[in-house]
């Protein structure tokens, strides 16, 4: 018998920039998450419908590769698994409102606040 596998949390990074989202996941993977990765909101969305009870955590930018904004992802994302901790990020000013219990990250962002809200997600 093989020993049980410690309990990862995990994460979904969305990001079109791979600068950006490499460094995401480094944070978290740091932090004891397993990551996966995704550029566009489309791809995201076939991982949420596989593994969306499992998600912890999610980290998305608005603008993102494909025809799906990061806050229409938030909003599919939050009806799959309404306590998953949602993240949506932009350099820009938000225009479209984000689902119930989303939050919105003007960038730049600080590498303490990722870390932060990879603990509180992982307590939730």
């Amino acid at each position: 018998m093989g020993q049980a596998q410690p309990f990862r949390a995990t994460a979904l990074i969305v990001e079109d920039d791979v600068m950006q989202r490499e460094m995401l996941s480094l944070l978290l993977e740091e932090s004891g998450y397993q990551v996966i990765q995704c550029e566009s909101a489309e791809a995201a969305e076939r991982v949420l419908d596989k593994s969306a009870g499992a998600l912890c955590l999610m980290m998305t930018d608005v603008q993102l590769a494909g025809r799906m904004t990061g806050v229409e992802l938030a909003h599919v994302a939050k009806d799959r698994n309404p306590k998953l901790d949602v993240v949506v990020t932009s350099g820009r000013p938000l225009r479209q409102p984000l689902p119930d219990g989303a939050k919105f990250w003007a960038k730049p962002w600080a590498p303490l606040d990722v870390l932060r809200e990879a603990e509180l997600a992982q307590l939730a």
